[in-house]
């Protein structure tokens, strides 16, 4: 890290604790998380990811975003994130939100209109298809929940590009005026006192024939103008990419320090999850080495949990984790910390420790510190990531806060020997 003031004000994310939420699960709306502030500067965290709080029609829990300029009215007003942005600043609390540029709800007013017609000036915001027979080799992560990334499209006759849900319309970064639309989105965001924007599924943007469509260099490009947009004035904004893969690809989102400041360590996951399958509790060396060296003004995000699917995908950890194959999905597993340590508090302590040992931003996955576990699903139900999804149990963790010996009081102490945040300026 550089040893002047400026640059240990801008490198604030190296090294604070993250806490992932969403605020209608967590609080209620955006005036209850404000109420609930004080919990969390308790705890010691350092910046909140706030899941998507945009309007939206709640297919994939506000993925499928329909407006990018507001607040779920579930979730209050604009003005309410605005003092909420405020007051978690005030508490030395930055925040980040998540940045939803993949996709669009299919009810989103870009994809009304570029469906609506063939020759509707808004089509070339989309990708689109006469056979559905383009990009082949691309991913289909849902593919227990639709057979092609290609929808057909009622009104028109023709299909669109959608690679989660149907109801998630890829938006066509090749076009200009997509990019700047959603800088658009970025600056009013910034207006509201935003700190960093989460890129999710990052690595899918750009499109090619005769790829898989994920890690492509005009993606990165992308990311690397986003970065540039953002840092004409605001040096101390951050982005989070959501890219999966090896090592050597997760590592190229770093650019040479000009494209995100941190990026998800998705393999580091699987080390984790066998170091506690075997009782170590440590790090592969040589794993550490690999993801090692990267730009200095950079880190990786590092975790054991969050609101989608750990990607414990070999066998070994299947089963030794979930043996009835009641959780998977995607090839992950869709369950909470305590749910894979079957309620074993040492086990979960010594998971957190290894977590705050580790070079990294340690992300806190909301109700971890109070041993939450997954919620039954309704019947049917074909999205298990929803089990990890339930709302927080207040009473659990206003009795833990009080309470010395607790798991959250044991979390706090790690953090306060692991965390030198920065108060926001």
């Amino acid at each position: 890290m550089e040893s002047s003031e400026e640059g240990e004000r801008r490198y604030w994310w190296k090294d604070a604790v993250f806490y992932e939420l969403y605020v209608d699960k967590f609080a209620g709306d955006f005036p209850g998380l404000i109420s609930r502030l004080d919990y969390l500067k308790k705890l010691g965290v350092g910046c909140l990811h706030i899941l998507p709080h945009y309007p939206s029609p709640m297919i994939d829990d506000g993925y499928d975003v329909s407006d990018y300029m507001a607040v779920r009215k579930e979730l209050g007003t604009i003005e309410d994130f605005r003092r909420f942005a405020s007051e978690a600043h005030h508490r030395g609390i930055r925040v980040l939100i998540d940045f939803v540029l993949n996709h669009v709800s299919t009810d989103h007013p870009w994809f009304l209109e570029a469906s609506s017609s063939k020759d509707n000036p808004k089509k070339s915001f989309f990708l689109w298809s006469e056979t559905g027979e383009e990009y082949k080799g691309a991913a289909n992560p849902f593919y227990e929940l639709k057979p092609s990334n290609w929808i057909k499209n009622p009104r028109t006759n023709d299909y669109y590009f959608a690679t989660f849900y149907p109801q998630q319309a890829d938006l066509n970064w090749d076009n200009p005026e997509v990019f700047e639309k959603m800088m658009d989105v970025v600056d009013f965001w910034l207006g509201l006192g935003v700190d960093g924007f989460r890129l999710d599924a990052a690595s899918h943007l750009i499109k090619r024939e005769g790829s898989d469509c994920k890690h492509l260099p005009e993606t990165h490009a992308i990311i690397k103008k986003i970065r540039a947009h953002i840092e004409k004035n605001n040096k101390d904004v951050i982005l989070l990419t959501e890219a999966d893969g090896l090592p050597e690809i997760i590592k190229e989102y770093f650019g040479n320090g000009d494209e995100a400041h941190l990026s998800y360590n998705f393999p580091l996951v699987k080390y984790f999850f066998r170091a506690i399958a075997d009782g170590s509790f440590k790090i592969n060396e040589e794993f550490m080495e690999s993801v090692s060296r990267i730009p200095e003004s950079c880190q990786w995000a590092i975790f054991l949990g969050h609101h989608d699917e750990l990607p414990l995908r070999d066998a070994e950890l299947l089963e030794h984790f979930d043996p009835e194959r009641k959780f998977v999905f995607n090839n992950g597993l869709a369950m909470r910390l305590n749910n894979l340590l079957r309620g074993d508090e040492e086990k979960i302590r010594n998971a957190f420790k290894m977590l705050f040992e580790t070079p990294g931003a340690p992300i806190i996955y909301y109700g971890a510190e109070i041993g939450m576990r997954n919620i039954e699903l309704t019947k049917g139900e074909k999205d298990y990531r929803k089990a990890l999804r339930g709302a927080f149990d207040w009473r659990a963790a206003d009795l833990a806060a009080r309470d010395p010996n607790s798991l959250f009081s044991w979390i706090a102490q790690l953090i306060r020997g692991a965390s030198s945040v920065q108060t926001p300026q």
